[in-house]
């Protein structure tokens, strides 16, 4: 009954919709820190943040609906 019980909560934390949705806001993210002209703080990290968005998006995809 646990390996069912943990199962469901599996497939309820990795669903793809929320954690996809939540990797494309990080690659908008990205792309607004690398185009804004004020902060050099922001367009320095713009290129990690994009990159953690599109690996994470990558990985997501793998995850069922």
């Amino acid at each position: 009954m646990t390996r069912d019980n943990d199962k469901s909560v599996m497939s309820r934390l990795f669903r793809r919709g929320p954690w996809e949705t939540a990797a494309t806001t990080l690659i908008a993210m990205g792309v607004v820190m690398l185009m804004q002209p004020f902060m050099i703080e922001l367009y320095t990290y713009s290129f990690l943040v994009t990159l953690i968005g599109v690996v994470m998006f990558v990985v997501v995809t793998k995850f069922p609906e």
